[in-house]
């Protein structure tokens, strides 16, 4: 691996700041890595800075320092089975740090110095021209529209409150219709669904036990009852870290074909309303561990 690095970093994550960025490239430095340093302007730099890298290099080394949503820009760009990523936790909710288990940015670059990886699995959502991947989860109905409803006002003054905002409109008007779901070829009714790459769900909270990044397949979340208050449950379970509980199905899969037509979220991001095919994907790049 090149000793050449590039660091594509949000400004506007929750955790940035200058001296924290100062602090990890003259660490990358110290470690003997040359890191470049691009800083994102817009929701879309991320995944063109990694697309001009893998046109430019055979194996780049590209580190995504921000939240979650840097990440997932950068995993767009780059092209499969040629780059190593790095990641230095700057976000909010840094769910991807939550699962590898990282205690600082400072314990990322350790990390990046040492060089360490792992294959990383990911999933590729399509619908009608949308191809959009994922290292976290995809999302179908509820928490798609939460994620569809929140308003830029809102998230400019509240930050995470938002959701929080919108997800009180979504109970309030509350969609009842059934998803069509299929799971590696066998259908399975149910309100919602979650296709999981990660364990970990919002934060901390784990959903989907057994979940991996490293892990070529789903774990696919599905919420078989329609009521508002199956969901509350659902929410309050996880977050006292007591499971799924009744009226939830957990299962395997490679790939989730979604019927229907409810908002979409991936990795936090609303992408398009479905019917849309979510399929698994070994060894996208090399994950530093």
């Amino acid at each position: 691996m090149s000793d050449r690095c590039t660091l594509i970093v949000n400004p506007v994550s929750g955790g940035y700041s200058e001296t924290a960025v100062r602090a990890a490239v003259d660490a990358l430095r110290r470690g003997g890595l040359a890191p470049h340093l691009l800083l994102t302007g817009g929701p879309d730099d991320a995944a063109v800075f990694a697309a001009r890298l893998c046109a430019q290099e055979e194996h780049p080394f590209v580190i995504a320092a921000g939240g979650d949503g840097t990440v997932n820009g950068v995993l767009n760009g780059l092209e499969p089975g040629r780059a190593t990523l790095g990641y230095i936790p700057f976000g909010t909710a840094n769910v991807l740090g939550r699962e590898l288990g990282l205690r600082s940015a400072g314990d990322a670059v350790a990390r990046i110095v040492r060089r360490e990886t792992r294959p990383l699995a990911t999933g590729l959502l399509e619908r009608f021209g949308v191809r959009r991947r994922f290292f976290l989860m995809a999302g179908i109905g509820f928490d798609g529209q939460v994620v569809e409803g929140v308003r830029s006002d809102e998230k400019k003054r509240f930050g995470a409150g938002a959701y929080l905002l919108s997800a009180l409109r979504t109970f309030a008007a509350w969609d009842r219709r059934p998803l069509e779901v299929e799971a590696d070829g066998v259908a399975i009714p149910c309100h919602g669904a979650v296709i999981c790459n990660a364990a970990r769900y919002g934060g901390p909270f784990v959903l989907a036990p057994g979940a991996s990044l490293f892990q070529d397949g789903f774990r696919v979340v599905l919420i078989r009852n329609p009521s508002r208050w199956r969901y509350l449950f659902l929410a309050l379970r996880v977050v006292a870290g007591r499971g799924a509980g009744g009226g939830v199905s957990v299962l395997s899969a490679r790939r989730v074909t979604v019927g229907g037509n409810k908002p979409v979220q991936v990795d936090g991001d609303f992408i398009c309303h479905s019917p849309v095919t979510v399929t698994a994907e070994a060894d996208f790049a090399r994950l530093v561990v």
